[in-house]
């Protein structure tokens, strides 16, 4: 899952006038400034995912997020939705469990 949203941020932070442009079309406000945010909170936050760091507080944040997206932008499209949904399952998954013993959280637990 990781992977998915550092993929999907690092394009929005690349093009986030592209990224503001979709956004306001489906009525979001915020402009620039708001497709670099949602664009820092899928990169950064999949970056956490992937090394382990504050797994279950990101995993949570980004399973609401995710939320958030079915709801502003997939809800015509109800297979996005439905992949999106398996997607927040995925998350809440991972942070009722935690991060394995070789990430960052778990270096910390053993230190």
């Amino acid at each position: 899952m990781s992977i998915l949203f550092i993929v999907s941020g690092f394009g929005k932070l690349t093009g986030a006038a592209g990224f503001a442009g979709y956004l306001a079309s489906l009525g979001v406000p915020g402009g620039v400034a708001m497709a670099y945010l949602v664009g820092a909170l899928e990169f950064f936050g999949g970056l956490a995912i992937l090394v382990g760091f504050q797994t279950r507080i990101v995993a949570y944040v980004l399973a609401a997020f995710t939320v958030g997206t079915i709801l502003a932008a997939h809800m015509g499209d109800m297979t996005a939705a439905m992949k999106n949904l398996s997607i927040v399952g995925g998350f809440l998954v991972l942070g009722a469990v935690g991060a394995g013993a070789y990430s960052v959280d778990g270096r910390s637990r053993r230190a």
